[in-house]
């Protein structure tokens, strides 16, 4: 596997990253752990969490999933050069929510504190906020990058305009400006990226890891029915992707397959790795038979009539 640059943060990546959102929710520590060096074990070496995760789960409150990254770095000291932590700040938490200075400044420690690290490789803002200007959410960012604390920004969940005005914001005032985007995107879930957006951070040069890159697990193949749902806490999500367009994108990838001796999600992730607009997806795993199926995507290359079908199929 190559590395591949992350826009120009300076950063390095191999074209898949390891999306930590189920550590306390579906992997407790025990397993957290052995995912992780697994992950390692095999050569990647990019870890995307966020503050907030895994709040959804009953129980929690946010920052379990830091907690688990952090107890694994602590538990395996020579880890830590060997990956590059990604987290996001601005999702509600107890305390404070948002992009302000203030709750940045705060935020961040509780990240560092969590992850038991003395700094966060890609540090991102996990969604809009409206109620404060784009220059105090970057000037925070200038503070914590001369500190060393963080050492790349990035953003999440922006569409092209708000993008743009970011960018405009960093550059009129001499902040340092957003060099990575989140967006959610996927065979199926196309047009939220796809066109200005994707235009855009082609053009500015920067790094894209695509969160939701197997569509909740529907491109998996594992969902073929209403009956399948229950297979999974994220079955209710993936219901909507049952009709006769997701019926053709798994048919494109099932025939692809075939012709790889491949999983369908290795396809759907090798899609996004060949993408042009893409450095690497975020995908997710469980047990190690997930990971070394992710593992396997970075490795297939498909062909321009594998990649022809699959863009007809999800057109």
């Amino acid at each position: 596997m190559a590395l591949r640059p992350l826009g120009d943060t300076g950063l390095r990546i191999e074209p898949l990253v390891f999306g930590a959102n189920v550590f306390g929710w579906t992997v407790d520590q025990k397993g957290g752990f052995d995912l992780l060096d697994t992950f390692v074990d095999a050569g990647l070496n990019a870890i995307d969490t966020a503050d907030v995760y895994s709040a959804w789960a009953p129980g929690n409150q946010g920052g379990e999933s830091e907690t688990v990254i952090g107890n694994w770095l602590k538990a395996n000291p020579g880890k830590r050069e060997k990956v590059l932590i990604f987290t996001k700040v601005g999702s509600p938490m107890p305390g404070g929510k948002g992009l302000s200075e203030r709750w940045i400044m705060r935020a961040v420690e509780d990240s560092l504190r969590r992850l038991q690290t003395d700094r966060i490789d890609l540090y991102q803002s996990h969604w809009l906020d409206p109620d404060t200007p784009y220059a105090e959410t970057l000037g925070a960012y200038a503070k914590l990058l001369q500190a060393g604390k963080i050492r790349a920004i990035g953003a999440s969940n922006l569409n092209a305009a708000q993008l743009a005005e970011a960018l405009r914001v960093a550059r009129e005032n001499g902040l340092p400006a957003y060099r990575t985007l989140q967006p959610e995107y996927n065979l199926y879930d196309r047009s939220g990226y796809d066109g200005d957006l994707r235009d855009l951070c082609i053009r500015e040069k920067l790094g894209v890891i695509t969160y939701y890159s197997l569509a909740s697990g529907f491109l998996s193949g594992k969902y073929r029915s209403e009956a399948d749902l229950a297979q999974s806490p994220r079955g209710a999500r993936v219901k909507r992707y049952l009709n006769p367009r997701g019926e053709r994108i798994l048919a494109a990838l099932d025939a692809v397959a075939a012709r790889h001796a491949a999983a369908p999600a290795e396809v759907a992730l090798a899609w996004l790795i060949a993408r042009e607009g893409v450095t690497a997806p975020i995908a997710s795993a469980t047990n190690r038979r997930q990971l070394a199926s992710l593992v396997n995507a970075t490795r297939l290359e498909l062909s321009p009539d594998d990649i022809a079908a699959l863009d007809t199929a999800s057109e």
